[in-house]
């Protein structure tokens, strides 16, 4: 079982980076690097290494079939060493499943043509429920590793699941407001708030502005919770990367969003949201225990 926690931590680790990758094909513009074609790249198997941005999208593609495969091979796994209806078993299911959703979602991207200049409300709609399939994918590969340990037997109070869709909700705020970034970058801070409030502002520039009240609200919130929950690893976590998040919006603000910024506020978004899962699944099970 220790072999089985350890792998399941790194098929969580490899999901955030592909997570990460699919955050930076967005910020670069790469989402129509393979033009219209799924599964394939521009009409063939392997495409020539000709333009950057279907580099980009082709190894997103490769990456995110390894973490398929991946996710089955722990399925699989979890079948043999736990018995019928131990919680590390479904839970596995569910990843394989919310993972090929990933796939279904990322082809309907490439379909659809939300990517690149893009800037309907489908793809906002769209990109909306992508984020919400990929924090729940994170949320099941990181409860697999956590009932892989033959002492975690208990379930979270039911009164708790509150905290998931607060969080939940900043991350897709900020994931609209990520595109507004890309398809609008601003010249200066005072030229993207004259945009943002201007009468013929786009849809997505509008609802930017609704990330920074949701995400303090939600951060507030957040902390409030992880101090609640009492003094364990995951509660100081969750605190530390509250504060943090906060921190680095501020300054992906301030510098105009640059992609770098926009990858590592992703990168602190997901590692937030695991810790948060984590936490609402070990705080009440060790108070009760």
């Amino acid at each position: 079982m220790a072999a089985f926690r350890r792998f399941a931590w790194c098929v969580l680790a490899y999901n955030v980076l592909v997570v990460l990758w699919g955050g930076y094909v967005r910020a670069s513009g790469s989402g129509a690097g393979c033009g219209s074609h799924w599964p394939l790249c521009n009409g063939v198997v392997v495409p020539p290494a000709e333009n950057i941005k279907t580099v980009i999208e082709f190894t997103h593609r490769v990456t995110s079939g390894l973490a398929v495969a991946s996710a089955v091979v722990l399925c699989w796994w979890g079948f043999r060493v736990f018995p019928r209806g131990h919680r590390a078993r479904k839970t596995g299911v569910l990843a394989v499943i919310f993972l090929l959703m990933e796939a279904l979602l990322g082809a309907g991207l490439v379909l659809f043509r939300y990517v690149a200049q893009d800037a309907s409300a489908g793809r906002a709609w769209y990109l909306s429920a992508h984020l919400v399939n990929t924090q729940l994918l994170l949320g099941m590969l990181a409860a697999t590793a956590w009932f892989a340990d033959p002492v975690k037997k208990m379930l979270p109070e039911p009164r708790s699941w509150i905290v998931l869709p607060v969080a939940l909700a900043a991350a897709i705020t900020g994931a609209l407001a990520a595109l507004g970034d890309t398809l609008y970058p601003a010249s200066s801070i005072a030229a993207g708030v004259a945009r943002e409030f201007s009468e013929s502002a786009p849809m997505l520039l509008r609802l930017r502005l609704l990330h920074p009240v949701v995400a303090i609200a939600a951060a507030a919130f957040l902390a409030w919770w992880a101090l609640r929950a009492g003094a364990n690893r995951w509660a100081r976590a969750v605190l530390v990367l509250v504060i943090g998040q906060v921190a680095f919006g501020i300054l992906n603000w301030m510098l105009l969003a640059p992609i770098w910024m926009q990858i590592g506020h992703l990168l602190l978004a997901d590692l937030l949201w695991i810790a948060l899962v984590l936490l609402y699944l070990e705080a009440p099970a060790r108070q009760r225990a």
